[in-house]
């Protein structure tokens, strides 16, 4: 009877040493395509095992033939998310990842990161999603997509040309970091003041508050709307600030603010803004996702590669 040979600790090596080349980009197309932190790393890791079990004399290009996998597998996922999610208990919004080490998160373009966009990302099929995010965010030719997804080359210029109209009315962050971060911190310092008229100052006429609490207590379980009601919003509860830490986090390529009470971390503001001011206000209280940011933070030093047996 036939046995493969065991795999040489040469072999192995070099194993390692291609995947931990292109981890970062393997990561950042399942997070985009997935919008989780959680399950991009699945993904990854799921990768990872299926890469050391490949037969790697005959891959012409490891880069290739990992992101090719990683891009379906999390298609795969992203189907079944998406029924998951039917059952979601008030808004869904994208799991943060911290930045503060991986700037990009392994793409060569960082438009396709930022948190409204990855939001607005949901509605669009879960083929759609990769198709545009290998596009937008990682510069892939449409030979490489078309490759990658199995679909010809025409198919994918309409799917991407196609996704790219369905996004363009949405509104779009278009301030630099500078002005974004003063936003930020002029909506966190009039909010916790109780200053309704300079919170009302620094906001679009059609900005829209997402709370992401999947039930949790004290998070608003529809989309508020419009400048009154998000400055309101905001105010209404002096002891939601009370107490608290507002910290700086870098969420996504922007500045954030992570809320700590009594040294805990609680909530994770996040804001989009264009030349209107903010349009969008994104709340996380739900407790997994903070967890998920906190962890994120880890991912780009420790490459946490399972070995896999036999």
């Amino acid at each position: 009877m036939y046995l493969k040979p065991s795999p040489t600790t040469s072999d192995l090596d070099e194993a390692v040493s291609d995947f931990v080349q292109y981890r970062a980009r393997l990561f950042g197309i399942a997070y985009r395509v997935l919008g989780s932190v959680a399950e991009a790393e699945d993904v990854v890791q799921e990768v990872w095992l299926r890469w050391q079990k490949t037969d790697r004399s005959v891959v012409v290009s490891p880069g290739a033939f990992l992101s090719s996998a990683t891009t379906r597998l999390a298609i795969n996922v992203a189907q079944s998310a998406r029924v998951r999610r039917e059952t979601y208990i008030g808004p869904w919004l994208p799991e943060p990842v911290d930045t503060s080490c991986d700037p990009e998160v392994g793409a060569q373009r960082a438009e396709a990161l930022e948190l409204a966009l990855l939001l607005v990302l949901e509605k669009l099929s879960p083929t759609e999603r990769a198709a545009y995010v290998l596009r937008e965010a990682f510069d892939y030719s449409y030979p490489e997509i078309a490759e990658i997804l199995q679909l010809s080359v025409v198919n994918v210029r309409q799917i991407v040309s196609r996704s790219r109209k369905r996004l363009a009315g949405e509104p779009r962050g278009s301030v630099d970091a500078l002005e974004h971060r003063r936003l930020l911190d002029a909506f966190v310092s009039a909010a916790r003041t109780g200053d309704v008229a300079s919170l009302e100052a620094v906001l679009a006429p059609d900005v829209v508050s997402l709370s992401d609490g999947n039930g949790i207590r004290g998070a608003a379980r529809i989309p508020v709307v419009g400048r009154a009601r998000v400055a309101n919003l905001a105010t209404a509860t002096p002891r939601f600030w009370q107490g608290t830490d507002p910290r700086p986090v870098q969420a996504n390529g922007r500045t954030g603010v992570m809320i700590y009470r009594d040294g805990s971390p609680t909530t994770i503001l996040t804001i989009a803004a264009s030349r209107d001011g903010i349009h969008r206000v994104m709340w996380l209280f739900n407790p997994s996702k903070i967890a998920a940011f906190l962890d994120s933070g880890a991912r780009a030093t420790a490459p946490g590669l399972a070995p896999v047996d036999g």
